[in-house]
């Protein structure tokens, strides 16, 4: 296995980063850095051997010196901290744009596991992919979706023993299904005893062809009127409390793509369609704010997002570069060694992402 070395540390600042001219400090970025004006008798080498590197291009580098009898007031030099954390940004953001990402699963918590694999797979059209049970840690995952998981995006349930209810809360919004005729199917979820809390009919403010439904626990799933689609799972809606602020957010740290955004004054909300890749093709991530709320009760049924990456080291400094929290250090996982990181976007929403070839070699 080759070792990956976290970005941060080829891009710390050091001495040698930078050139001095006239009292003027320029970075081998081009960037122009705050005068730095010494005595004549005082040179760089006293500096480095008097104060650490990390000390002299800190945010708080304003210590006294003493150095042959020289009092030296050392003035903040904050732009040097801005300048590295921009040439780092800019460097993770191509990196991102390099990394192969999909959106690998869906994860939340259903208290009937036989129950709703019954409802996906006959009301939904779903087919059951694989089971597993991990009886010491008390819980049985199954995953469904309509194609393998290695090209397609599919749902994990997670059945925790003896836990039959949950909290979905007022956050989470719904799935997305695609489907070609949206009377057929919910003629059929109905014939089955599905629950219908929308019928066909089209969007509000748009022509497509929409239906909502129930699944047992009360997750709600849109079924969307579309033509042949790779990708029939199509959609996770999320509610969120800034959209400017979640919009960017997604593009620098996650590398997703902004595919379309829809305002709707009349009933107060815009959503933001975010991916990688086209919508009739991908799954995507629909981000909802509704005008004046910035806070929402996620409950504890919804639990994340998976997404593959090449590389989970890289993946973490990116998200932290762009103001993601890290739940979990990159590292692989114990007992299978599939290496993931885990992270909180601005409004708490949780995302796990998996080593690409990791992924795979767990699949078989």
């Amino acid at each position: 296995m080759v070792r990956i070395i976290p970005m941060a540390s080829s891009i710390r600042p050091s001495l040698s980063s930078f050139r001095f001219s006239g009292g003027v400090s320029t970075s081998r970025f081009g960037l122009s850095l705050s005068p730095l004006r010494l005595p004549p008798r005082l040179h760089f080498s006293h500096l480095t051997s008097t104060v650490p590197q990390s000390h002299f291009f800190g945010l708080k580098a304003s210590k006294l010196l003493k150095t042959a009898g020289t009092r030296v007031v050392m003035r903040p030099v904050g732009n040097v901290v801005h300048a590295s954390t921009a040439t780092a940004q800019e460097t993770a953001l191509e990196w991102v744009k390099k990394d192969k990402r999909r959106m690998l699963h869906v994860v939340y918590r259903v208290g009937d596991l036989d129950r709703t694999i019954k409802f996906y797979t006959e009301c939904l059209g779903m087919k059951l992919l694989r089971k597993r049970d991990i009886p010491e840690e008390r819980y049985t995952n199954a995953f469904l979706g309509y194609g393998p998981e290695d090209s397609h995006f599919v749902i994990e349930l997670t059945y925790n023993y003896g836990v039959d209810k949950y909290d979905i809360g007022t956050a989470f919004g719904h799935f997305g299904i695609a489907v070609e005729d949206v009377a057929k199917a919910v003629e059929l979820i109905k014939a089955k005893g599905g629950k219908v809390t929308r019928e066909p009919g089209p969007v509000k403010g748009g022509s497509t062809v929409i239906a909502f439904i129930e699944d047992p626990d009360g997750y709600k799933f849109e079924l969307i009127e579309r033509g042949p689609t790779p990708e029939p799972l199509c959609q996770v809606m999320l509610r969120v409390g800034d959209l400017d602020r979640s919009i960017t957010f997604y593009e620098k740290a996650f590398g997703m793509e902004l595919l379309r955004t829809r305002d709707n004054p009349e009933y107060k909300y815009t959503i933001a369609m975010m991916g990688y890749g086209p919508e009739d093709k991908n799954a995507v991530l629909e981000l909802t704010y509704n005008y004046g709320v910035t806070e929402y009760d996620k409950g504890n049924g919804y639990a994340q997002i998976a997404i593959g990456t090449d590389d989970v080291y890289k993946t973490a400094e990116g998200i932290k570069l762009f103001g993601g929290k890290i739940m979990r250090e990159p590292g692989p996982l114990p007992g299978i060694n599939t290496k993931i990181t885990a992270c909180l976007d601005p409004d708490g929403w949780k995302t796990v992402f998996v080593d690409n070839i990791d992924f795979l070699k767990e699949l078989e």
